[in-house]
């Protein structure tokens, strides 16, 4: 069987501050949107750019770990993987995401961080994922 890879690694800014909860276990879940910028030149010369969201979920100690030190505006690199989940809305409607499930953090600058302040590695080895399906 060939060998398959899931990793994703993004540096990015916080759109909101994280929301933490709680699942049933007791289990903390965190989750945030963080906003990616490419930026190019086009061909006729003008600076083009485009901002990409992604779905960030963070759970056990790295959940208590955003919920303390990340806000809105935030500047962070985060490790993680992939994940797609569906569920049935309570109209019945079917719906779909794909989200990073976060595996390591580090806080660098931007908006919340102390000026002068060299980048925070925060690395934890995540909690087991939970079994149950996680209400969002």
């Amino acid at each position: 069987m060939a060998r398959t890879l899931n990793k994703v690694f993004l540096i990015g800014n916080l759109g909101r501050d994280p929301e933490i909860r709680f699942l049933p276990s007791g289990q903390q879940v965190a989750n945030f949107s963080l906003a990616t910028k490419e930026v190019w030149t086009s061909k006729e010369g003008k600076k083009e750019e485009r901002v990409q969201w992604h779905r960030i979920v963070a759970f056990g100690k790295l959940a208590e770990i955003c919920g303390e030190y990340l806000s809105k505006g935030r500047q962070v690199y985060i490790e993680g993987r992939l994940q797609s989940r569906d569920w049935n809305t309570q109209e019945g409607q079917k719906r779909s995401t794909v989200e990073v499930i976060v595996q390591n953090l580090i806080l660098l600058g931007g908006k919340g961080a102390p000026s002068d302040s060299e980048p925070e590695e925060i690395t934890y080895e995540p909690d087991k994922e939970p079994e149950e399906d996680v209400p969002f």
